[in-house]
């Protein structure tokens, strides 16, 4: 192995940022400045007009960023990373850099409740028309494709439901169709799950989450190819403005350096705590990327490494007694975020997925009684005690 192919390790703590040219500065520098002096007249004209590299204003680019942008694009293995103000706002500005009215996407069937009333502000201002898909086959898929269709846009897992969608089969029928996939791929973070190494186009990280780790950032990452990513740097990121934020990208980098560690510790606790889940009277239900006896586990040994630290389950009862259960809770967290180092619970019918109809929630298997567990580093002893004692009162 050379020097330049790094494990995923160590890439987490070292690409994109080289010591020497920063005074030897171990962590990467914050250049916490708005616009950036050009050495002379005809330097300023040399980069607006492209024909020189270099910052001109931390909104068109920003050094602290950059790094992170490099890094996270190395980490998912695309040409090229681009950083936002948050998730949303990295998935609106490639659905508008893809996209113009009339046209078409595809999407799987479960969404983050954001992304859904995205999809619906698409359609009431823009005519923008969405079909939504389990993605289950080839098939299902191509009988949604219109003239009119510019791309198809994936979860998996899914939010809250950890549905599992073939990412290599959606690569393939997309490319037979020239149509670019994109994945959100939040929950499994790139030490989990690759989607371009399967044959995806575009990758969005809501880095608020994993990336991030600490719960004291918001932030949006895409990584893909270049020619796309340029274009949409210098369009949708700049003229619509959601940028991040020089301190917030030193937050991710931070965040990023302890990724595998963190990573293996949610997946090791959350697959404990799936098992007990599994194993009390009170649940009907559990949903966990990594059960093996799960139907989609085929899919789950294809793409992922490790089953992650989010699990859904429902108890039995009704809305009120998952409200009731929440209520009872000592150690965990009411919190609608994820990937935090506390562990954090949720009621996505009535929080994350509050906006979507009833009916909506039905399609995509949200339930009254579906519960959303992000399992935390705490010791999964301690996790286990507060979940049960709830349980056992219900």
């Amino acid at each position: 192995m050379s020097q330049d192919d790094k494990l995923f390790d160590t890439s987490v703590v070292h690409d994109g940022y080289d010591a020497k040219g920063m005074l030897g500065s171990l962590s990467v520098p914050i250049f916490q400045t708005s616009t950036y002096a050009f050495e002379t007249a005809e330097q300023g004209e040399r980069r607006f007009s492209g024909k020189e590299n270099g910052y001109i204003y931390t909104r068109l680019g920003n050094p602290t960023v950059s790094v992170l942008e490099e890094r996270i694009a190395a980490l998912e293995g695309g040409e090229k990373g681009l950083a936002f103000s948050s998730g949303m706002a990295a998935i609106a500005s490639i659905l508008i850099a893809l996209t113009k009215t009339g046209d078409h996407i595809i999407c799987s069937a479960g969404l983050y409740g954001g992304t859904f009333s995205l999809f619906n502000l698409l359609k009431e201002k823009y005519k923008i028309q969405f079909d939504i898909s389990t993605m289950e086959t080839r098939e299902q898929i191509e009988s949604l494709i219109r003239p009119e269709t510019r791309c198809i846009y994936v979860e998996t897992p899914i939010n809250p439901t950890m549905k599992l969608i073939d990412l290599q089969m959606v690569a393939e029928v997309s490319s037979k169709h020239q149509l670019p996939v994109i994945v959100d791929n939040t929950f499994a973070t790139p030490y989990l799950q690759r989607p371009l190494e399967l044959g995806c186009d575009v990758v969005i990280h809501s880095a608020t989450k994993y990336i991030g780790g600490h719960g004291d950032v918001i932030a949006g990452l895409v990584v893909g190819k270049a020619e796309f990513l340029n274009q949409v740097t210098m369009t949708t990121l700049k003229d619509i403005g959601g940028v991040l934020s020089p301190f917030d990208a030193w937050l991710l980098l931070r965040g990023l350096r302890t990724l595998p560690v963190r990573m293996e510790r949610h997946s090791q606790n959350a697959e404990k705590i799936f098992s007990l889940l599994k194993d009390h009277p009170k649940v009907a239900a559990v949903y966990y990327p990594g059960d093996p006896e799960a139907f989609q586990y085929e899919i789950f040994k294809k793409q992922m490494s490790l089953g992650g630290g989010m699990i859904s389950f429902e108890i039995e009862g009704t809305k009120e007694d998952a409200q009731h259960f929440l209520n009872l809770l000592k150690l965990i967290k009411i919190a609608v975020s994820l990937g935090d180092t506390e562990t954090l619970i949720e009621h996505p019918a009535t929080m994350t997925h509050g906006l979507l109809s009833q009916e909506e929630r039905d399609a995509v298997g949200i339930r009254d009684q579906l519960i959303r567990l992000s399992v935390g580093l705490e010791h999964w002893k301690d996790i286990w005690a507060d979940l049960k004692q709830a349980l056992d009162q219900l």
